[in-house]
């Protein structure tokens, strides 16, 4: 696999780090969570044998700095910054776009806002409860995990999280702490738990609150539809991440795509993952 060329862009209140590998049309490849661009390993190889693979760390996270470390986060900000780094590496020619959970999020406003930049569009799992019937109770849920990251600390808050996440019957999660991720994965993978964990106060502490508030505009992407495909992972039914996905899809009228695995499928299945997403990206340039 070629190594991945590393960059670095300012923008707004921040310096992003972003890698590049391979040639061909641009693929932009927006993380979720705290993963960053190494969440991105197991499928920007394969990838990158027929596209320009693009990652990046979020601002904030990672290699990606803040100029002020105590600044909000918005979506709008995060969804500004993937336009600039198209705007860098694709000037004259819009680019496929993948997003994960709340690299989803940032995918779907960067549609909606730069509809010009983007040909096609897949949103993997975007967590925007704000479109279920039942946003309240993940209001109260959000609310519950930042008093318990205020009053208790970190692993309480994620605890918390994860339960209100997974299905109704099932039991809570506990997550692993850093030590017991260390003892079970190779050096690398320790690393990128270290990683993980370093990022997770600001995760759960800004992004959180603020991305699981977003309300996406319905009416503009049913507009932009023909570029948009929402997707889940075939283990995620009845999930939390998996609802508003096929809400929306429901509501565009639209197929909701099923990808291997559940929430994080491109971790837990690299090659099947990057197969289904590189045949649904064919598939729309076959089209267009």
């Amino acid at each position: 696999m070629t190594a991945p060329t590393p960059g670095s862009l300012r923008v707004n209140g921040a310096t992003l780090h972003y890698e590049v590998r391979g040639r061909g049309p641009l693929l932009l490849l927006i993380p979720g969570g705290t993963g960053g661009a190494a969440s991105f390993d197991g499928i920007a190889g394969d990838l990158a044998a027929r596209y320009t693979v693009a990652t990046y760390d979020p601002r904030g996270m990672s290699r990606s700095t803040l100029d002020d470390p105590e600044a909000e986060q918005h979506v709008a900000e995060h969804a500004d910054d993937a336009f600039r780094i198209l705007e860098l590496l694709s000037p004259g020619e819009p680019a496929r776009v993948f997003g994960a959970s709340s690299g989803a999020i940032v995918a779907l406003h960067l549609l909606a806002t730069h509809p010009e930049r983007v040909e096609r569009l897949v949103a993997h799992e975007p967590p925007v409860v704000e479109v279920l019937p039942d946003a309240r109770d993940h209001r109260a849920l959000i609310a519950r995990v930042q008093a318990t990251f205020r009053t208790q600390g970190l692993m309480p808050a994620m605890a918390v999280f994860a339960a209100g996440l997974k299905k109704d019957e099932a039991p809570p999660v506990e997550p692993k702490t850093e030590t017991e991720a260390e003892i079970e994965l190779p050096p690398q993978a320790a690393a990128r738990a270290r990683q993980t964990m370093a990022d997770l106060p600001y995760f759960v502490g800004r992004i959180v609150p603020s991305f699981m508030s977003y309300t996406p505009d319905i009416h503009r992407l049913a507009a932009l539809s023909d570029r948009l495909v929402l997707a889940c992972g075939q283990d995620s039914h009845g999930e939390l991440p998996y609802r508003p996905a096929a809400f929306l899809a429901e509501h565009l009228g639209t197929e909701l795509l099923h990808f291997p695995g559940g929430h994080t499928g491109l971790t837990t299945h690299p090659a099947e993952f990057a197969d289904l997403l590189r045949e649904t990206l064919t598939a729309r340039a076959r089209r267009a």
